[in-house]
């Protein structure tokens, strides 16, 4: 497929350097002439666009037809091509849609694009581009951003991606008459009904410039990949190197470079593989340990020499194993959903199944973890893991785990520092007196570093001593505390201390307990 890398023409410099003058020109009281000039400049722009077009829709055609002898090959750069051509149509069209409603604006619903009268209308493109709420000129902006970002994502070349960049700025040049205007009032305000037409135009000539640009490269990429070989070599693909006894070793061997118009003869120590077989080796494997297949394959030449390939693959036969891991610990708790982690080397986790062996609870899988329930504490969990070798359902082992009770959660009185974290007072140093009012109650968790397994508080008793030392007990409200105990915040003063006790929760396993640890709670 040929390529020609694009250039920018004189002609295209000649349109760019006229469209900057055209601009500047706009900052002047513009003549009728002035005024025609745009009409000639936005006619030879559209003559651009169109011969851009045809170029364009060659190259399309182009890879079109080497996608449907070759989809393998060309798939890939064919589907950006076409991404390309429909961002590219969808933005010029919106471009054209653009100049249609400027012109009708400005002229009615009459109005020809191909044949402006009223040239001089500083008001349409205001009103179409710039209008509050209902106004194009933003939505314009961010395609024209999307559009030139996408088109560089495709383009490699430095010169290639400058040109496209600065056809496509949208960029407020840093002078005087545009400060404080955004790209939109920079381009459209003030602006006479064929000007803005003309640099609308100017737009659908760069979008056709940046698409061929693009086409060309996807073009170019499609040769390139097209290799040219000069040296042969042999491998074995295996499907896996390690392999469990009793299981097959399958392997894929084949020449680098592949001549359709014959094929290779393989030999694995010295014996020719079946002719049919496309290259395809298996064999069972009995031992465990480390083996290497060897073999060579021949290929006739054009001039009817033999050449000779030389492979070696190592791989390895170990035993049925599997890797179980419990997420947390090493023992499983009753009623809770402890994580587990079920592997086996070698085989997909989607091949390795396990279930609960001795019925003491649940085993669910969720996605590539599984969440072990053991119903009965003190009777072991037992799960065995299985996997699909080779068509056929293996047991890679059992594996057994204590089951034992939730420890006994600690309680807390849970707040947020000045950063917003959450935090947890646990007792024997100062807590602030305002943080302490602020504060609805108690939780209950097993916090250890290792579990984080929250309790719900169901009561709990607070302890003070009044000026005589006599203890006067209060009784929260459920897990918040009561009005009594707030109104007993209230009263203490800097040093002062009460407890929290008797704290009655319940945890995930369903169980509810007076928790024997006490929270010593020191006003600061």
């Amino acid at each position: 497929m040929a390529v020609n890398n694009k250039t920018l023409t004189p002609r295209q410099k000649m349109i760019n350097v006229m469209y900057i003058v055209l601009l500047a020109m706009l900052a002047l009281n513009v003549s009728s002439d002035v005024l025609e000039a745009f009409s000639q400049v936005d006619d030879s722009l559209k003559r651009t666009a169109e011969g851009s077009m045809k170029q364009n829709e060659l190259l399309f055609a182009d890879l079109t037809e080497h996608m449907r002898t070759n989809p393998e090959k060309v798939g890939a750069w064919f589907k950006k091509a076409e991404r390309v051509k429909l961002l590219s149509d969808s933005l010029y069209n919106y471009a054209q849609e653009l100049k249609v409603r400027i012109v009708q604006q400005s002229e009615g619903k009459k109005g020809d694009v191909n044949n402006i009268i009223n040239k001089d209308d500083l008001e349409a493109a205001a009103s179409v581009m710039l209008a509050s709420g209902k106004g194009h000129g933003k939505k314009l902006l961010e395609s024209i951003n999307a559009y030139r970002e996408e088109m560089l994502s495709m383009v490699e070349s430095t010169t290639q991606r400058d040109i496209i960049r600065q056809n496509l700025s949208t960029e407020v040049p840093p002078k005087e008459s545009a400060m404080g205007k955004n790209w939109q009032e920079y381009i459209f305000e003030n602006t006479p009904v064929v000007a803005a037409v003309t640099l609308l135009s100017k737009l659908q000539s760069d979008i056709r410039y940046a698409e061929g640009e693009v086409l060309h490269t996807l073009v170019k990429y499609v040769d390139v990949r097209d290799l040219r070989v000069n040296q042969l070599n042999a491998f074995v693909i295996p499907n896996s190197r390690h392999v469990v006894r009793g299981g097959k070793f399958s392997a894929q061997i084949v020449l680098a470079a592949v001549d359709s118009t014959q094929r290779p003869v393989i030999y694995i120590d010295d014996k020719p593989l079946p002719a049919n077989n496309n290259g395809l080796y298996e064999m069972v494997c009995n031992s465990t340990g480390e083996f290497t297949l060897k073999g060579h394959l021949e290929l006739g030449g054009a001039n009817g020499e033999v050449f000779k390939h030389n492979f070696s693959q190592p791989y390895t036969v170990v035993e049925p194993s599997a890797t179980v891991s419990a997420t947390l610990m090493n023992v499983l708790y009753a009623g809770y959903d402890n994580p587990i982690s079920v592997s086996v080397p070698g085989v997909p986790s989607g091949s390795v199944q396990a279930v609960m062996a001795n019925g003491n609870g649940t085993l669910q899988r969720t996605g590539n973890t599984y969440i072990a329930k053991p119903a009965k504490v003190g009777e072991d969990a037992v799960i065995r893991v299985t996997a699909s070798v080779d068509g056929r359902t293996q047991v890679m082992g059992e594996y057994v785990y204590r089951v034992r009770q939730l420890p006994d959660p600690s309680p807390f009185i849970e707040y947020k520092d000045a950063q917003g974290a959450v935090r947890r007072y646990r007792g024997g140093t100062g807590f602030s007196k305002a943080i302490l009012m602020n504060t609805d109650g108690i939780v209950a968790a097993v916090d250890d570093g290792l579990l984080d397994i929250n309790f719900r508080v169901l009561s709990f008793e607070t302890t003070f001593f009044d000026n005589m030392g006599n203890a006067v007990p209060e009784v929260s409200n459920g897990t918040n505390f009561s009005a009594r105990q707030k109104d007993m915040f209230r009263r203490l003063s800097r040093g002062k201390r009460f407890y929290i006790s008797r704290v009655r929760a319940i945890g995930p396993d369903g169980i509810e307990r007076v928790l024997p640890t006490t929270l010593e709670v020191i006003v600061n």
